[in-house]
């Protein structure tokens, strides 16, 4: 097989979404915390979900940015775990955000999608968006350092 071919195949994942999540609040007391969950695992993504809690709420009755950033680094953890396996040690070693546009009062939606896996790091985007919204209301970037 050339190049060209083993880096056009999809990424395939080795984790079901329960396992991934079960993973997670297992290893992080403070996912309990969030009350997450993991939506679905696909070939290169994972979709997960926060329900809205009234903690969530900033002055102006949206969603805090500091609550999008911990649904991004949850799919971007999420997506890895699925695709790597029980991989604890695997941790965020840059998360980059952008806020586009209002989030509603309702839960997000937080799609991870890998853009490459190598042995040593995870390069990963995250599309989110309020629930029953198709608008974008912020897209991250960053990546995990996989344990050798």
């Amino acid at each position: 097989m050339s190049a060209a071919q083993s880096a056009a195949r999809p990424l395939l994942p080795v984790l079901d979404a329960a396992a991934v999540e079960k993973i997670i609040y297992d290893a992080l007391p403070m996912a309990t915390f969030s009350r997450f969950s993991v939506e679905d695992i696909s070939p290169g993504s994972a979709t997960v979900r926060l329900p809205y809690q009234d903690w969530m709420v900033r002055p102006g009755g949206t969603v805090a940015g500091p609550v999008l950033m911990l649904a991004a680094d949850t799919a971007m953890y999420a997506v890895v775990l699925a695709h790597v396996g029980a991989q604890l040690m695997a941790v965020t070693a840059n998360l980059n955000i952008n806020f586009l546009n209002r989030p509603k009062p309702v839960a997000v939606i937080a799609e991870g999608r890998i853009l490459k896996l190598g042995r040593r790091l995870a390069i990963v985007e995250v599309l989110m968006r309020s629930e029953g919204d198709d608008r974008l209301i912020a897209q991250a970037s960053g990546s995990y350092a996989l344990p050798a």
